[in-house]
């Protein structure tokens, strides 16, 4: 435990209280003593402790009471008790309470030493565990994907639907727009959880090395294979296989792929055997299959068996209503990597910018500006003389909201203009603008109707 961790001593005689500062301290942790139970309540509301040595008898607020509070304030505070001998039975009784441990008078200070070490000790397990244990969460539930808009509303639904399923799924988006997300959120929320969640970029490595880190080899099989190598489909046995960029995929390891969907089994390089697996491929591509079918770059019969279910990662510019929440987002992961930032919040008018521009790059790129804003800013609040330099020059468009933050606009014109600017970034296609919008895609004919348009 850190040598900064802070412990309350609760004990009505206050020489009590001094007698295990002492000890504490030299064990290198931070002691305040408290002269009671009401005290002691008073100081657990005040600060965070990391330990609590209270005693059970006591005037008025007794050792009870200070373990009810203590674990309502921090169900995971290890609250070690002190009783004298005859008081055992109450002691037990605080320990189903939920005390974590305690002592019996006279104890030995080398004792007490040793057994807030190890409610210390206990007490960072804990937490770290549970820090693991979100993150491993939030790099694949649906927390992970941020936004409230129409369109990631409807991917979130479909994403719960198709979890369940051990069908292939195609993920197909542009270039950033969180496909991968996308896959760990289908592994993540179904039957598969609890199996590994294993990710190759098609692109990253020739097509030789590929087939090798796909399906593995044995030892001799080629030249360098100096051992064997389970490959990745066996690494994925139980769990899901991400393949990202599917369309960059060599015609003769997509032959081999559509044998291990089609049969449930993988041959490594230069094996004799086969070896079943039980393994949900879910693949993406920012690229148009169809057409490099037609062209004959992607065979046909993988694409059909791939594209049993197809999920669609709609591009920043279909939800720049996210674009604020999606902002706030990568602020607090990037303060996190770089704590010595000043860098705390955005001015509204920064926001309203953001939402204003194209983003080619999508998510990733948005998110890659949060972190350079982070790492060059100096004030806590980024205002538009420190975004503006880094907005690229002619990619943003007049927001309706960029007006709106600077003077007060009617409403009905400030909702006319926001549809019309909503029609714009979906390239006229209007009914695509009503589902993003919410609205039906009459509402958007007879507002046009009224304006004379």
């Amino acid at each position: 435990m850190s040598v900064r961790a802070r412990v309350l001593v609760v004990d009505d005689h206050v020489e009590m209280g001094q007698m295990l500062r002492e000890p504490l301290t030299d064990a290198g942790y931070t002691v305040d003593v408290a002269s009671g139970g009401a005290e002691a309540i008073a100081q657990l509301r005040l600060a965070v402790y990391d330990a609590v040595i209270c005693d059970l008898r006591m005037q008025d607020v007794d050792g009870f009471d200070v373990l009810e509070a203590a674990r309502k304030l921090d169900p995971d505070l290890p609250v070690l008790m002190m009783t004298a001998f005859g008081g055992v039975e109450n002691a037990v009784e605080a320990m189903k309470r939920g005390a974590w441990h305690y002592f019996a008078k006279p104890f030995r200070l080398d004792e007490v030493r040793l057994y807030v070490g190890r409610a210390l000790e206990a007490r960072r397990v804990r937490a770290e565990h549970r820090t693991l244990k979100q993150q491993a969460e939030d790099r694949g539930r649906l927390g992970a994907m941020v936004g409230r808009s129409a369109a990631m509303r409807a991917l979130y639904s479909l994403v719960e639907r198709v979890a369940w399923s051990s069908a292939p799924v195609l993920v197909r988006g542009e270039s950033g727009s969180g496909k991968e997300l996308v896959a760990r959120a289908l592994h993540f929320e179904g039957t598969r959880r609890a199996g590994p969640f294993v990710a190759v970029n098609c692109t990253a490595l020739p097509h030789t090395l590929l087939e090798s880190e796909l399906f593995g080899h044995v030892k001799g099989a080629f030249s360098g294979a100096t051992s064997a190598r389970r490959g990745l489909f066996v690494e994925a046995d139980g769990g899901t296989l991400f393949l990202d960029e599917i369309g960059d995929m060599a015609p003769e390891l997509q032959a081999r792929l559509l044998r291990v969907l089609a049969e449930g089994e993988v041959r490594a390089v230069g094996a004799d055997g086969s070896r079943t697996v039980d393994v949900r491929v879910v693949a993406a591509t920012h690229q148009d299959l169809e057409a490099r079918v037609k062209e004959g770059r992607f065979r046909a019969d993988l694409f059909y068996r791939l594209n049993v279910v197809t999920l669609r990662a709609p591009p920043l510019r279909e939800r720049p209503e996210d674009i604020p929440a999606l902002a706030e987002h990568f602020l607090g992961q990037a303060r996190a990597r770089n704590p010595r930032s000043p860098v705390q919040r955005f001015e509204q008018e920064c926001l309203a910018a953001l939402c204003a521009q194209r983003w080619p790059g999508n998510v990733r790129e948005l998110e890659n500006l949060v972190e350079r804003l982070v790492v060059l800013g100096t004030r806590e609040t980024v205002d538009m003389e420190q975004l503006r330099p880094h907005l690229s020059e002619g990619a943003s468009e007049q927001h309706p909201l960029l007006e709106a933050q600077r003077e007060v606009i009617p409403l009905r014109r400030l909702e006319s203009e926001y549809i019309a600017w909503a029609v714009s970034r979906c390239g006229g296609n209007k009914t695509r603008a009503a589902e993003l919008l919410g609205i039906d895609v009459s509402t958007i004919h007879r507002r046009e109707r009224s304006e004379g348009k």
